[in-house]
């Protein structure tokens, strides 16, 4: 396995608070449900995994009704994403399955591992350009489910701890895992995986995001930064979040005109990041302990979900 360590740039970026063309809104879920992960669908809905109920959300933001749709007995689901064909997939913990809601007939498939493949600790999931469906296990495994067929396959991660999942446009998969402290890239065609180390020991990359020219932009939970890796120069480059003296930056989403999105737990706060610019600029939350997890957007709207206040958040921008 290739095993690359590149060169390091750690910089202080300048800090804005929240603008006034920014409008932020938040929307109750049902108390100790533990949204974890949200996911915006074309028909103007929010997705959400509802972890400590074993349910899948659905919040109307046009009305704010919630919705919950109970995936099973023993569910716990983590990540959540919608599918080309318009419908969430789920990575289930709970159940050591991949989960998918179909929106039409109103009912669950699922995509249990392989016996050989016990309690995983399923993670998040991504589809990649030809429509298979890509996913994480934080006990050290990755693997992938091919809607058409129905196909699981799964392999042992080099090392344990695989978290977040991300494709490229150039239609590479890579991840990151939090314990085994790496940078990982798939070959789709045997699950084999080229670790690219991090640009500095035991930081944590928790959750990683592609932008539109390719650059993977990368979580550190430990150290509190931002990291962009360059696939192509081998080069990483670091930023300190604002006001973070320690460990806590946990989720990093890039819109669709390149910002990025992250979260910090230390300072209760979402953060986006201009890489043009290279300034922060900060929405703090309106309640103590927000613990925001993974965010995701479409055009003008940054949506993420408080599991530690039940409710989920949205960032008009």
């Amino acid at each position: 396995m290739l095993r690359t360590l590149a060169l390091s740039l750690t910089t202080l970026a300048f800090v804005t608070s929240a603008t006034a063309e920014n409008h932020v809104s938040y929307f109750p879920v049902a108390p100790g449900s533990g949204p974890h992960d949200v996911a915006p669908a074309p028909d103007g809905s929010v997705y959400y995994s509802a972890q400590m109920k074993g349910a899948l959300g659905r919040v109307d933001p046009k009305t704010g009704k919630d919705e919950r749709i109970s995936i099973g007995s023993g569910s716990a689901p983590h990540g959540v994403i919608v599918g080309p064909d318009g419908s969430p997939w789920l990575t289930d913990g709970g159940l050591n399955a991949v989960v998918r809601y179909d929106v039409k007939a109103k009912k669950f498939d699922y995509f249990a591992l392989p016996p050989q493949m016990p309690n995983a600790n399923l993670n998040t999931g991504v589809f990649d350009k030809d429509g298979v469906y890509w996913f994480t296990g934080q006990n050290g495994v990755h693997g992938s489910v091919d809607p058409k067929t129905g196909k699981v396959q799964s392999w042992k991660s080099p090392r344990r701890g695989s978290y977040g999942i991300t494709v490229t446009p150039s239609n590479e998969v890579w991840y990151v895992a939090l314990a085994g402290d790496h940078l990982g890239r798939i070959d789709k065609s045997n699950g084999n995986v080229a670790i690219f180390e991090p640009p500095k020991k035991g930081i944590g990359p928790r959750r990683v995001w592609s932008d539109s020219k390719g650059l993977l932009w990368v979580s550190f939970w430990q150290s509190g930064e931002v990291g962009r890796y360059d696939p192509q120069a081998k080069a990483w480059k670091t930023w300190l979040l604002p006001g973070n003296p320690g460990a806590s930056c946990y989720s990093v989403h890039v819109d669709n005109e390149d910002k990025v999105w992250l979260t910090d737990f230390m300072t209760n706060a979402i953060v986006r990041f201009d890489p043009v610019t290279e300034r922060f600029e900060t929405f703090p939350s309106s309640e103590r302990g927000a613990q925001v997890r993974q965010m995701a957007s479409r055009p003008g709207e940054a949506w993420g979900a408080e599991s530690g206040n039940s409710r989920l958040v949205l960032i008009r921008y």
